[in-house]
Formats: structure tokens, C-alpha cells, sequence
């Protein structure tokens, strides 16, 4: 159990921000009340955690759960994220199983899909749509990835 209390520990920092990003220049929709600063980490079973986390490493570049204190998570860079519950028989998300979907934010959408179609990853071609550019991929279990391209609000 302390094992699992370190790895929640140093694991909180991986996703900070990824999905839902607030800052001190936004305003709160009621003042004074505190609100959350981003996902702190995003937790999920898996048949082999070591060799999916080596796999989002190679191919994303996500650095996996650090083993000790000295050594540095997954940072991001801040930008747009969406927070989005869907409805349970959505098919958005592939598999009716599946009950959780990534997305990922890319500066350049076609260098990574190259990239990653170069090292062997399917990745479906890429959609345009009004807010930007995304393409989806799944990990070697199965689950749904998006990677998107915001548009440049310009």
C-alpha cells in the first residue's frame, strides 16, 4: 500500500493541465470560489503497465511515473482543454466498453502522424474541423487516442 501511495504521489503531476487548464487570467464564474487548475494525473487499468508506458514514451513522448522523488513526471505546456463527459452509449470512443478517451494536444499534427506511422503506429487520416486538425490512434490495448492540432486562434 505504500508502493501505491508513492505512485499516486508522483503520478499526480503527469496530466496537470492536459484536459482542463485554469489560470489567474480567467475569471471565476463566482467570485472568490476556488476551482480546479487541471487533471493532476489520469489513472487507468492495463494487462502490462510497464510495457504501455514504455510505448507512450517511445511513440508520444510521455515520460513514465517517476520511482522516486528526484526524478521528474510528464510536464505540459498550457493551452485549450475540454473537460466532456459523454453519453454511456456513446460510439465515440470505439469499443462500447470503452469507457475513457485521451486526447492530446500536437503543435504539428502531420509531422507526428508521420512520425508515428514511420515507427510502425496506425493512425487513421486526419480530420479538419472549425477548432483544428485531429487524428485518432489507439495504444497497443486498444484504447482510443486523439491527437489534436488546435487551430491558430488568429
Amino acid at each position: 500500500m505504500k508502493n501505491l501511495s508513492l505512485f499516486a504521489a508522483l503520478a499526480a503531476p503527469l496530466l496537470l493541465g492536459t484536459l482542463c487548464v485554469a489560470s489567474a487570467d480567467e475569471p471565476s464564474t463566482q467570485s472568490g470560489k476556488q476551482k480546479v487548475l487541471g487533471i493532476g494525473g489520469l489513472f487507468f487499468r492495463s494487462e502490462d503497465p510497464k510495457g504501455l508506458s514504455k510505448w507512450y514514451e517511445a511513440h508520444l513522448g510521455i515520460s513514465p511515473v517517476p520511482t522516486s522523488y528526484e526524478q521528474k513526471p510528464w510536464y505540459q505546456e498550457a493551452g485549450p482543454s475540454v473537460f466532456a463527459p459523454f453519453s454511456k452509449d456513446t460510439k465515440y470512443f470505439g469499443k462500447p466498453e470503452q469507457s475513457w478517451m485521451v486526447n492530446f494536444r500536437v503543435a504539428d499534427l502531420k509531422a507526428m502522424v508521420a512520425q508515428l506511422r514511420a515507427s510502425g503506429v496506425s493512425v487513421e487520416d486526419p480530420k479538419s474541423y472549425p477548432n483544428g486538425e485531429f487524428a485518432r490512434l489507439y495504444d497497443p490495448e486498444g484504447n482510443p487516442i486523439e491527437l489534436w492540432e488546435p487551430k491558430d486562434p488568429k
